[in-house]
């Protein structure tokens, strides 16, 4: 089997301004990239389908939810916080990048494809229970998640997050549920700033510090997340793919280079392989240094093909 890429070209008109960090060239990057490496005759590409809004209750407070449907703007823009703006293109794009998420569960479940990488935006995983934040409106990778669990009766979901950010979101939707286990690294102190360090699951939070490089984030991984994950013995694995703790990259301190982002791509596809039957979904988070976000991702997609 082979790995698919799931994106559509509308997720581009989500654009949030000319200076906003999270822009449609993101997604560009990625694609551009994919063909410079020859990838793009490799993998298997679907375009998504906008997700049912009934699916979004999985991960989300339906009064939320009903807010973003009720004041999606037919023009201009209406803000849910101060950096995530909705435009009339915005909520299709939402709809799209969470669809992707499902039917990438679709995919890999069916065994259609052996792993996914959702190349969408916006991303979703600062977006809490009942509140968007962050650049994120639905929390792509929870839905996704959740979905997995109640259509395919799965019991043990891990979901693990390498943004440069802590995925607030994510942990606020499932700390308190059967059959999650939470993974994040982050840099601390560091948006959205209110995290606690946790060793004990199903939430595993591990900050960085600002002057993290690639020695110090493999050894968090290795001492934190791979014996969580060992002990948990996922049936899949949903990953939170965020390039913006890249030397590169202007949105934080910490120094990774592409080959830290196949590194652990290659641990949790091994654990993938020993107890999921090989079943990743991985879903696009930040990234905002363009060549090193092309980059970074073409490295992720190469350690879930196993080159």
């Amino acid at each position: 089997m082979t790995v698919g890429i799931i994106s559509h070209h509308h997720c581009l008109t989500h654009d949030m301004g000319e200076h906003h960090p999270e822009a449609p060239e993101r997604m560009a990057a990625i694609q551009d990239q994919l063909i410079r490496s020859g990838l793009d005759y490799v993998i298997r590409q679907f375009n998504a389908k906008p997700i049912d809004k009934e699916l979004l209750y999985l991960a989300h407070d339906k009064n939320y939810i009903e807010s973003i449907f009720a004041n999606a703007p037919s023009e201009g823009t209406y803000h849910v916080d101060d950096d995530t703006i909705m435009t009339p293109d915005t909520l299709n794009a939402a709809l799209l990048s969470a669809g992707a998420a499902k039917d990438a569960v679709d995919l890999v479940m069916s065994k259609e494809i052996s792993s996914a990488f959702c190349a969408t935006r916006p991303p979703g995983h600062h977006a809490e229970y009942n509140k968007g934040m962050g650049f994120c409106f639905f929390n792509n990778v929870a839905i996704a998640a959740a979905y997995a669990k109640e259509q395919y009766k799965l019991k043990r979901v891990a979901i693990v997050d390498f943004d440069v950010h802590h995925g607030n979101g994510t942990e606020d939707i499932i700390k308190n549920k059967k059959g999650y286990l939470f993974c994040s690294t982050y840099q601390y102190p560091f948006y959205p700033f209110e995290i606690k360090e946790s060793t004990t699951p199903p939430i595993i939070n591990t900050p960085l510090a600002a002057t993290a490089k690639s020695t110090d984030f493999r050894q968090a991984i290795l001492d934190t997340w791979l014996p969580a994950l060992n002990k948990f013995k996922p049936e899949i694995i949903f990953i939170s793919a965020g390039f913006d703790a890249h030397i590169e990259d202007d949105m934080s301190q910490v120094s990774l280079v592409d080959e830290d982002y196949r590194w652990v791509t290659d641990q949790l596809k091994t654990l993938a392989d020993k107890y999921a039957q090989g079943r990743i979904v991985s879903v696009l988070e930040g990234g905002y240094a363009l060549n090193a976000l092309g980059r970074s991702a073409v490295a992720h997609i190469n350690g879930l093909i196993g080159y």
